[in-house]
């Protein structure tokens, strides 16, 4: 595997939740800082050194609502 992709919303309480596209990988954080760091660390912990993907890629969403 070359790259991993999370998607990466804004969690209800505050902060963000990630989780992987195709793995069974979630996490969360406060700031992006430390999101960063907890999505390598849960990839680090999900795959073996030499399956680990080279690439981890961040798609961040954001929900609207639009009264009409």
């Amino acid at each position: 595997m070359n790259e991993i992709i999370f998607i990466v919303e804004d969690a209800p309480e505050g902060g963000y939740s990630a989780r992987a596209l195709g793995e069974s990988i979630f996490t969360e954080a406060d700031d992006i800082k430390s999101l960063h760091e907890k999505v390598r660390d849960a990839v680090g912990c999900h795959f073996d050194q030499e399956s680990a993907p080279k690439i981890i890629r961040l798609h961040f969403t954001r929900e609207e609502v639009i009264a009409v």
